[in-house]
């Protein structure tokens, strides 16, 4: 393992073995407070196809620190630029290597954001897997009031305690995280990042996106997959819905049955 300061702040990085002479190197970032020792064996798996993989763990989960207090501010555009900063650390590993971003859910999320606020990256292709905008409008009519309802009182509580302290939803997070994830499900739109539009941001994304809906995904339905690649309206997009051996899989457990997964990211990244 290894650390990426971020002020008095750290990302820790899990690297995962793969062929000396792996083509792609992907980095993979997890969902809101998953640890990124959960994705262990998909990581496995991917390095089986022959991609070599970093998992790093969002701030203020697993491995990075801090532990999420009262103190803690940062949000999303922090989660955002922790992607540059981990990118710049892995230069001597990129080099000679095509880099690929994997997101699942919050992380993709934030993936999709780094080319938006970064119009110079050098990142090959991003993988978008469960990962959509949780605007309630577009949840089966059923639950949209429900998740309205949770995502503000979230926002509303962790406000009011000034951290979240993870009761039954999202792991222990930052007031700040929360706040923009309320947002985004409130508003169907991402806040503006220090001054940035990230919704005009988007549509200038021309970097190729392979977003995979879990087919009986109960956090990421298909609608909220929609929404998100509707705002990258000028990125090449493949989308397509996993379900291994014909059989739904939720939002997480994919991870631990992801071997056909990994082995289809082999072959779209080696495509890029």
């Amino acid at each position: 393992m290894e650390t990426v300061a971020r002020g008095s702040d750290t990302i820790a990085l899990h690297f995962h073995p793969a062929p000396d002479d792996a083509p792609t190197l992907a980095v993979l970032w997890p969902a809101m407070g998953v640890p990124a020792r959960y994705y262990r064996k998909f990581a496995e798996n991917l390095g089986a196809a022959g991609v070599a993989t970093v998992v790093p763990d969002l701030r203020g989960t697993g491995s990075s620190t801090p532990v999420p207090s009262r103190t803690s501010r940062y949000g999303l555009a922090d989660l955002t630029d922790d992607i540059d900063a981990v990118l710049q650390h892995l230069k001597p590993r990129r080099a000679g290597r095509r880099t690929i971003l994997i997101g699942h859910s919050l992380g993709g999320q934030a993936c999709a954001l780094h080319l938006a606020t970064d119009p110079t990256t050098d990142v090959a292709g991003l993988a978008l897997l469960a990962v959509g905008l949780p605007y309630w409008r577009d949840y089966p009519p059923a639950r949209r009031l429900p998740v309205l309802l949770q995502t503000q009182t979230l926002a509303a509580t962790s406000a009011a305690l000034r951290v979240w302290p993870g009761w039954g939803f999202g792991g222990r997070q930052s007031r700040g995280v929360i706040r923009d994830w309320a947002y985004t499900a409130r508003t169907g739109r991402y806040p503006h990042l220090n001054g940035l539009d990230l919704e005009a941001a988007l549509t200038r994304v021309t970097t190729p996106v392979l977003a995979v809906d879990m087919a009986g995904d109960q956090f990421t339905p298909p609608g909220t997959v929609t929404r998100l690649l509707a705002k990258l309206s000028s990125a090449p997009v493949t989308r397509e819905t996993y379900a291994p051996d014909g059989v739904a899989i939720d939002h997480f457990r994919w991870a631990k049955h992801g071997e056909p997964l990994a082995a289809r990211l082999a072959d779209w990244s080696a495509a890029l």
